[in-house]
Parts: C-alpha cells; structure tokens; sequence
C-alpha cells in the first residue's frame, strides 16, 4: 500500500509541476477577470428581477390601497342612501382590500430591502472588477520587469562562466598558431621558389649603392671617399708606436 502512496504523491507532484509551469500569470489574471466579468452579468440580471418583483409588489400595494378607498366610499354612497346592508357589505369588501394591501405592502418593503441590498452588492463586485483591472495591469507590468531582469541575470552569468573565457582563450592560441604555420610555410615558400637567393643579390645590390653614395660625397667634399689605405695606415702607425715603446725600455735598461 506504501508503493502506492508514494506513486500518488509522485504523481500529483508533477502534475502541480507541470501546471505550475504552465501557467501564464497574464493569461490567467485576463481569465479571471472575464469570469468576474461574467458574474458581474449574472449578478445584474438578479438585481434587474429583483427590482422588476420589487415595482410588482408595490403596484400591488397601491391597487389595494386604491380600492380599499373606493369601496370606503361606497359604504358612506350607501349610508347617504339609507341602506345600511349595503354600506356593511361595502365596508366588508374595504377590509379585505386594506388586509390585502397591508400584505402586498410587508412584501413590498422586505422586497425593497433585498434589493437595496443586491444594489449594494453589485456595486462592490463592481468596483472589486475596477480595482482588478487596475492591479492586473500593474502586476503585468512587474511580471515583464521580473522576466527582463531573469534575462539578463542569465546573460550575465552566461558571460561571466569561465567556460566562455576558456574557449576565448583556447580559440586565440589557435589562432596564433594558425598564424604561425601560415608564416612558416611562406618562408619554405620563398626558399623553395628562389627568392631567398634574390633577396641576398638584392642585400649586395644596397651595399654598392652605399658605396658609390660615399664616393661621391667624396668627390664633392662633402665626406671622405672610403678606401682601404686608412686601415693600412692605421696598421702603420701601430708599430711604429710599439717599436718605440720598445725603444724607450731598452734605453732604460
């Protein structure tokens, strides 16, 4: 019997979920105000018949009352007329209109207390309708703001997960070296093709131009041309100075 119990439970249990989940806080604020909606019609057509009985019964009252005085006054036609039998029956008649009257006049007025009271009634539904409307707008207003908010709340901790920063961070390192390879690859490109070769002919070509540039600002005096003589100059004059301090020891000794 526990087994059972607890697949009731289990049962019941995702049924709220699912209903939970399922349910649209706008939806179901519009549904409910359609419902009151409803009573709110159902509760005037009462109200409308109540009235109706309540204008009914007071007709009633008022006819009674009116004939109660007509035959009144014809008991008083009859005793003018000398015949007392037909005044009784006259004033017999006025008093069962008059206990007529008193009753229609009792159910007139509970009537019209009951209807003051549905009247009442209907005006609370009325406004309670009002104030629905007013506040299903507003709590529309904080359900969208709730569902924004979650949004970018899930944005947000969807950025800041290290997940994203480790795959940004393995994405470059595959970039660089992509970048890398592709480089690498040029270069065996060049060597393969010559163009290494040409570059180093290109390098020898600079060099000459250097060279032709000074000897013109040679020519021109604007720098002296380069030869190879200051070396060997400068060589000379290197032995010439050992060979003198070479002299000045033996001297001493």
């Amino acid at each position: 019997m526990a087994i059972f119990s607890r697949i009731g439970t289990l049962l019941k249990s995702n049924v709220n979920d699912l209903i939970n989940k399922a349910e649209d806080p706008e939806k179901m604020l519009n549904q409910m105000l359609i419902d009151m909606q409803q009573q709110l019609a159902e509760a005037k057509k009462q109200v409308a018949r109540a009235i109706a009985d309540e204008k009914r019964l007071r007709k009633q009252y008022e006819n009674e009352k009116q004939l109660a005085v007509e035959w009144e006054k014809k008991a008083m036609l009859a005793v003018k007329a000398g015949n007392d039998d037909l005044a009784k029956r006259a004033l017999q008649r006025k008093t069962e209109h008059e206990k007529l009257s008193l009753g229609f006049q009792q159910q007139w007025q509970a009537q019209k207390a009951a209807v003051d009271q549905l009247k009442g009634a209907l005006q609370s539904l009325n406004n309670k309708i009002q104030e629905a409307k007013r506040k299903k707008n507003l709590l529309i207003a904080r359900q969208k703001r709730a569902e924004a908010q979650k949004s970018i709340a899930e944005t947000m901790d969807g950025i800041s997960n290290e997940s994203a920063f480790e795959t940004m961070s393995r994405m470059e390192e595959r970039i660089e070296k992509e970048e890398a390879e592709a480089a690498a690859r040029f270069e065996l490109a060049e060597t393969a093709t010559g163009d290494d070769l040409q570059r180093q002919f290109d390098q020898l070509q600079t060099v000459e131009a250097d060279d032709a540039l000074a000897a013109l600002k040679a020519k021109m005096g604007v720098a002296p041309a380069v030869t190879a003589e200051p070396a060997v100059a400068e060589q000379q004059s290197v032995e010439e100075i050992e060979q003198a301090i070479e002299a000045e020891l033996a001297a001493k000794r």
